[in-house]
C-alpha cells in the first residue's frame, strides 16, 4: 500500500463509480463521505511508519509510486494539505444536491481534485502542468453541460487555463539550465519571467480575469464557484512548490514586490467593479478575484509572516464561496435570474438563504465577527508596515465590495408593505445554508477552531516555513 494509491488512485475510482447512484441525493451524499473519509485518513493515519495491526501483522504505507518512470510522492508532512482539501471538497459535495447539479459536480470534482493533488505531488515537476491541463479539460463538462451550447466564459476559461502551460512547461525547461548555471542572470530573468506569465494565466491576474464574472452569468454558480475555490488554491501551492525547490526564485529581490503590486491590482480593480454591478453572480465573481488578490498579498509577506497570513486565508474563503454559491444557484434555480431586478423584495420570500448571500458577502469584506475578520485584519496589519499606499489600495478594494454589499441589502429588503414573509426552498436547502452560517459566525468568533489543522501546514514547504 502507498500514500499516492490512497489519495490519488482510490478518488479516481471514485470519479467513475460515483456516476452510477440515479438519485442526487445519494451522489451528493456519497461523495461528501468519501471526502471526509479520505481527510480524516490524511489526518489520522501515518505514512512511512509501520502501523502495527497484531503481533504477527504491521502494515506500512509507502511515500512514492513510478508510473511510467515518473515518480508520485505524499510524504507525511503532506497530510494536512490533504485533510484540508478533502475536508473543503466534502463541503462542497454535500452542498451539491441542493444546487441542482450534484450528478455533475460530484464525480467531477472528485476526479479534478485527485488530478489537482497529483500535480502537487509528481516529480519531475514539469508534467504538473500537464496534469492541471487534463483537470481543467475534465471541468468543462461541469461548467457547460454537453447539451448546451458552450458560452464566451467556457470558452475564455479554457483559452487562458491553456495558454498557461505552454509558458510554465518552457519556464521549467529553463529552469533545468539554472540548476547547472546559477550565476546565469539573463538566464533567471527569462525564467522568471515565463514564470510569471503562466501564472498570470492560471491564476486569472488582471486583466486575465474577464471570463470570471462572464462564467458566473452562463454556468452553475455552485459549479464555478467550485473551480473558483480549487483551482486559484492548487495554482497559489504549486507556485509555493516553485519557491521551495529553488532557492534563487524565493530570494529574488522583486518578488514581494511583484505579488504586492499583482494582489493590489486585483484586489482595488475587482472591488471598484463590482460596487457598480447589478448581477448577484457577478459579484460574487469579483470577490473571487479579491480573494485571490488577497492569496497574493498574503505572499508577498512571506518573509515577515512565512505562510501563517497565506493559510489562514484558506478556510474561510473556501467556506464563504461554498455557502454564497450555493445561495445563488438556489436562487437561479427558483427564479431564473440573479439581476437586481428580479431578486429585488426576496428577503421576505427566501430569508435564509438571502441571508447566506449577504453573510458570505460581508465574511469575504472581512466584518467583524464573520469568518473573514481575523486573516483579513491580520493581511492588512502585514500590508500598513509596506506603506499607507499599499494599505489605501487594499481598502479601496474593500470598500467598493462593501458598497456592493449594501446594495444588494437594499435591493432584496425593497418589497411592498402588504407582502408576506415566507420559507421558500426544500428544507435540504434552508437546513445547509443554516449550517453554513453558523459555521462562518463560529469562525469569526472562535479562530482558534482551525488552529490545529493550520499550524502544520506550512511544514508542506520546508524552506518557507522558517
Amino acid at each position: 500500500m502507498n500514500a499516492p494509491l490512497i489519495w490519488i488512485g482510490i478518488p479516481l475510482i471514485l470519479a467513475i463509480l460515483l456516476w452510477l447512484p440515479s438519485r442526487t441525493k445519494v451522489t451528493a451524499f456519497l461523495g461528501g463521505i468519501s471526502a471526509l473519509f479520505l481527510a480524516a485518513s490524511a489526518w489520522f493515519i501515518p505514512i512511512d511508519t509501520a502501523i502495527r495491526i497484531s503481533d504477527a501483522l504491521s502494515l506500512k504505507i509507502a511515500v512514492s509510486i513510478d508510473i511510467l518512470g515518473r515518480q508520485i510522492s505524499i510524504t507525511p508532512a503532506d497530510k494536512p494539505l490533504l485533510a484540508l482539501l478533502y475536508g473543503m471538497a466534502a463541503i462542497w459535495f454535500f452542498g451539491s444536491s441542493a444546487a441542482g447539479i450534484a450528478r455533475r459536480l460530484v464525480p467531477l470534482g472528485m476526479g479534478i481534485l485527485a488530478l489537482f493533488i497529483a500535480s502537487l505531488s509528481v516529480k519531475p515537476f514539469l508534467y504538473a502542468a500537464l496534469i492541471i491541463e487534463t483537470a481543467i479539460l475534465i471541468a468543462i463538462p461541469l461548467l457547460s453541460p454537453p447539451e448546451k451550447k458552450p458560452g464566451r466564459g467556457v470558452i475564455r476559461f479554457l483559452i487562458y487555463q491553456t495558454l498557461a502551460m505552454p509558458f510554465i512547461l518552457f519556464a521549467g525547461w529553463l529552469l533545468a539550465g539554472v540548476e547547472s548555471s546559477p550565476g546565469d542572470i539573463e538566464l533567471l530573468t527569462q525564467a522568471a519571467t515565463l514564470l510569471a506569465l503562466g501564472f498570470a494565466f492560471l491564476l486569472a491576474i488582471f486583466p486575465l480575469y474577464t471570463w470570471i464574472p462572464i462564467l458566473m452569468e452562463e454556468a452553475s454558480p455552485y459549479a464555478v464557484g467550485f473551480i473558483l475555490w480549487l483551482l486559484p488554491s492548487v495554482a497559489l501551492l504549486f507556485a509555493l512548490g516553485f519557491l521551495d525547490r529553488y532557492a534563487w526564485l524565493r530570494n529574488f529581490a522583486q518578488l514581494p514586490a511583484a505579488l504586492r503590486f499583482a494582489g493590489l491590482l486585483m484586489v482595488g480593480t475587482a472591488g471598484v467593479w463590482a460596487a457598480f454591478e447589478r448581477h448577484l453572480g457577478r459579484i460574487m465573481g469579483y470577490a473571487a478575484i479579491v480573494n485571490t488578490g488577497f492569496s497574493l498579498l498574503a505572499l508577498s509577506l512571506l518573509h515577515d509572516s512565512q505562510l501563517s497570513a497565506f493559510f489562514l486565508l484558506m478556510v474561510p474563503q473556501g467556506l464563504g464561496l461554498a455557502i454564497w454559491s450555493l445561495s445563488l444557484s438556489i436562487l437561479k434555480l427558483r427564479e431564473g435570474s440573479l439581476n437586481f431586478k428580479k431578486i429585488q423584495g426576496m428577503i421576505q420570500q427566501y430569508p435564509i438563504i438571502i441571508s447566506g448571500v449577504l453573510v458570505a458577502h460581508f465574511s469575504a469584506i472581512g466584518l467583524p465577527l464573520l469568518a473573514g475578520f481575523p486573516p483579513i485584519l491580520a493581511l492588512f496589519e502585514g500590508l500598513a508596515k509596506e506603506g499607507l499606499f499599499t494599505a489605501s489600495w487594499a481598502a479601496l478594494g474593500i470598500v467598493g465590495l462593501l458598497t456592493s454589499a449594501f446594495r444588494t441589502l437594499a435591493v432584496v429588503v425593497m418589497s411592498p408593505k402588504d407582502s408576506t414573509w415566507e420559507m421558500r426552498g426544500s428544507w435540504l436547502q434552508n437546513i445547509l445554508i443554516g449550517i453554513g452560517i453558523v459555521l462562518i459566525l463560529l469562525l469569526g468568533v472562535f479562530p482558534h477552531l482551525i488552529y490545529p489543522i493550520l499550524v502544520n501546514l506550512p511544514a508542506t514547504f520546508e524552506h518557507l516555513s522558517g
